[in-house]
């Protein structure tokens, strides 16, 4: 975190890493820890004040796969920590770390689903509008029509 409270950009942390004189110096300055995915998610969910079964409702997860998820006895696939990004009303920043820390790739620009769900998280789209947008275009939804 810097003096505003706020959160670092893994660039920043990246330049200030490269330009450390020794990996300890960096370690201690930047108080680096193991960031694990449950504690990512409680915060959002603490930033957003809505509560797992509304995530759920927005997510379109099932309510007992969110809790599992919350809880550290599941880990998201790529499209449900998408999914959960929706749920917990988060930004494209947010939804790159979620899906990071959940062990799946990052929405990439170069990717024409992926190119979507980005326009969608930026342009303020629900899971919804943005399933709807992906179907429009052709692209495989977020929740799927069984």
């Amino acid at each position: 975190m810097n003096d505003d409270g706020m959160e670092h950009l893994t660039e920043e942390l990246l330049d200030h890493l490269l330009n450390s004189g020794n990996v300890e110096t960096y370690l201690d300055e930047e108080n680096v820890t193991d960031r694990r995915l449950v504690d990512y998610l409680r915060q959002l969910l603490d930033d957003s004040g809505v509560k797992r079964s509304v995530v759920a409702r927005r997510s379109g997860i099932h309510p007992t796969v969110v809790y599992d998820i919350f809880s550290g006895k599941t880990r998201p696939g790529r499209d449900n920590a998408i999914k959960l990004a929706f749920g917990l009303g988060c930004g494209l920043r947010e939804t790159q770390r979620l899906l990071r820390l959940a062990g799946a790739s990052e929405l990439w620009c170069k990717q024409r689903r992926d190119a979507i769900i980005i326009w969608c998280l930026t342009h303020g789209f629900d899971r919804a509008a943005t399933d709807d947008e992906l179907y429009r275009l052709g692209e495989p939804t977020l929740v799927s029509a069984d």
